[in-house]
């Protein structure tokens, strides 16, 4: 966990400064927003900024946004100072710690950070043979290929594999191809030099050179633009980059680790995959099996979520009824373990205190939804233009997969990046 605390110097910041050390952080500490900005711009990186109220943490928070720096931030400050408390959650802080600070809260919100599910969940055949192949090619530095559908656990595995092996004293970084636009994502991955662009008013650190001497997750490279494709096949190949705008190559050392819930080879047919970057990535690959092949999964990832909610929610333990279980087990999980998180955490909230039963799970198949409702909703397409009908289905399948956009595009059968785009057309009309 890397700490840095935004504060002027002061006895109460040095407190939780320590309990942090104490606690296995590694705490920096700058006193000005200018300087907080250079120090993750320049490849240093954090987990967790603590900004102190008095400072300007909505200015620092957009400065971060702008340039698509992101880093969870809470903040601290005198007890007694509720205004500056409401102010900093509304500009985007995720917590308020007060001060003088308390060990066991601090304690707490740097292992909520920190977590990291990188674990394997299951029993099944099919996921103990990936983690058993995961456990024979993690100490090697060579590049590996996730492939499954959405909502597999790619980024577990790709996280797992980063802990078993001789990088993880340094954090993995991740980048989501398909998530941050293609006019950006070469600055993201390659940083860029001051005035290399409009609105480059500073040099920035890539995350290959963040994610020097460690892994660097590609997630989704399938989404990847073939211009980019080619200078990220030099980079692997030739183990240095050139930042945006800049004139002087740069050496790294990672360890590449990608994604994606594409078919490659049926991409590099259609003209959208480069073959040679496929062959360059593919020397490790691991195919993830979905969530209905996985048989005895379900119901253990079932127990799971219901547990995690109840605890999350301060409930008492729920349990699952045999009706609702047979109702888990027989449903295809196009959006796998992710749809079965959202579907079991609003079971955990509609249902009764004691047990879950079978109208309690809600399926995006429309099982579970009300009959009559869902007969009208058929009845009301009469009269509305394709593109309507398209907008209401992306925009209800993106509520019920509570705004999660990975699971909609997936359930849609759309890419994220379109899923994107469209969400964008709605909003500009």
């Amino acid at each position: 966990m890397r700490l840095l605390i935004l504060s002027n110097p002061n006895t109460q910041v040095s407190v939780a400064s320590k309990i942090a050390k104490d606690k296995g952080a590694s705490v920096s500490q700058v006193s000005d927003v200018e300087t907080a900005l250079d120090f993750v711009r320049n490849g240093k990186g954090a987990d967790l900024v603590m900004v102190d109220v008095s400072l300007d943490i909505a200015g620092f928070i957009a400065a971060l946004a702008a340039e698509r720096i992101t880093i969870p931030v809470i903040a601290c400050g005198i007890t007694n100072d509720s205004k500056a408390a409401v102010a900093a959650i509304k500009a985007g802080a995720k917590e308020y710690i007060p001060l003088p600070p308390d060990e066991e809260l601090i304690s707490s919100v740097l292992e909520a950070i920190s977590s990291d599910k990188s674990s394997f969940i299951g029993e099944s055949q099919a996921i103990k043979q990936v983690i058993n192949m995961c456990d024979k090619v993690a100490a090697s530095d060579a590049s590996v290929l996730i492939t499954g559908e959405s909502g597999t656990g790619k980024e577990v595995v790709a996280k797992y594999i980063h802990n078993k092996s001789k990088r993880s004293g340094k954090r993995m970084v991740s980048v989501n191809c398909a998530a941050i636009p293609e006019n950006l994502l070469e600055s993201e991955l390659f940083g860029h030099e001051k005035g290399a662009f409009t609105g480059a008013l500073a040099r920035r650190i890539g995350k290959f050179e963040e994610a020097n001497d460690s892994s660097l997750l590609l997630d989704e490279i399938s989404e990847m633009d073939l211009r980019l494709q080619a200078k990220l096949l030099r980079a692997l190949q030739e183990r240095e980059i050139d930042r945006v705008g800049g004139n002087q190559p740069v050496k790294v050392n990672i360890r590449v680790i990608a994604t994606s819930n594409r078919d490659l080879t049926e991409e590099i047919k259609k003209g959208n995959f480069r073959e040679d970057l496929f062959f360059r990535l593919n020397v490790i690959h691991l195919q993830l099996p979905p969530l209905r092949s996985r048989g005895v999964d379900i119901g253990i990832f079932a127990d799971y979520f219901v547990k995690k909610y109840c605890e999350e929610n301060g409930f008492p333990k729920k349990t699952i009824s045999d009706s609702a279980m047979k109702k888990l087990n027989s449903y295809a999980w196009p959006g796998n373990v992710r749809e079965m998180e959202n579907a079991m955490h609003r079971a955990v909230l509609i249902s009764s205190p004691q047990v879950i039963e079978e109208s309690d799970i809600m399926l995006s198949n429309g099982s579970g939804n009300d009959n009559n409702a869902a007969s009208g909703s058929v009845n009301n397409l009469v009269g509305k233009t394709i593109g309507a009908v398209e907008k209401d289905l992306i925009l209800n399948t993106l509520d019920h997969c509570l705004g999660n956009r990975t699971q909609a595009a997936s359930i849609l059968g759309i890419s994220i990046r379109t899923l994107r785009n469209k969400l964008n057309e709605y909003e500009a009309a």
